[in-house]
């Protein structure tokens, strides 16, 4: 039985080895993008994205978790706006608008105090006939943590499939108004 103990305890020992070796050489960066067409003029896509109170009515988030909790400051729309929110489900985190280009393009900053990283974001508006095309990029560096890299390695597959949905929603919801 101690023989046993100690293959179990030595296996475990080098995977976790393999986890911490593996992730130094992987990239702590990562990017995701996302794009839809939406049958509605730029002006009515940004008001749902320039707005942080907007984001509950189309991002999955809010909709996986409807008792978040949110705090807005600064202005209602556009730079410098900010929302928190703390949930146990999808986790803390803070958004603050850093650029907004009324009709073309807001950007922002997000930061997730659960693993102490900063990303970066935008997302882009360009019309298309009568409607427009939206392109959803985030940025991010999961810092010096091997561990950490591996999420980094992920990130396209875990967060791609939640800016698709919330594409869709705001989709649904830009086309209905």
């Amino acid at each position: 039985m101690l023989k046993f103990f100690k293959f179990v305890f030595g296996g475990v020992a080098v995977l976790a080895l393999l986890l911490v070796v593996g992730g130094y050489f992987l990239s702590s960066k990562f990017t995701v993008e996302r794009r839809i067409t939406i049958q509605a003029p730029p002006e009515r896509v940004f008001a749902l994205v320039a707005d942080p109170r907007e984001w509950k009515r189309w991002g999955v988030w809010n909709q996986r978790d409807p008792g978040m909790a949110i705090e807005y400051s600064g202005p209602a729309s556009g730079v410098d706006a900010v929302w928190a929110w703390k949930s146990k489900s999808e986790g803390d985190g803070r958004m603050r608008f850093t650029a907004a280009e009324p009709g073309r393009r807001l950007a922002y900053e997000l930061f997730f105090p659960d693993f102490g990283t900063t990303s970066t974001g935008e997302l882009r508006l360009q019309a298309q006939g009568q409607g427009t095309e939206v392109v959803w990029v985030m940025n991010g560096d999961m810092g010096r943590n091997p561990l950490f890299r591996w999420i980094a390695l992920n990130a396209d597959a875990m967060v791609g499939k939640d800016f698709e949905a919330g594409l869709t929603n705001l989709q649904r919801l830009a086309e209905s108004n």
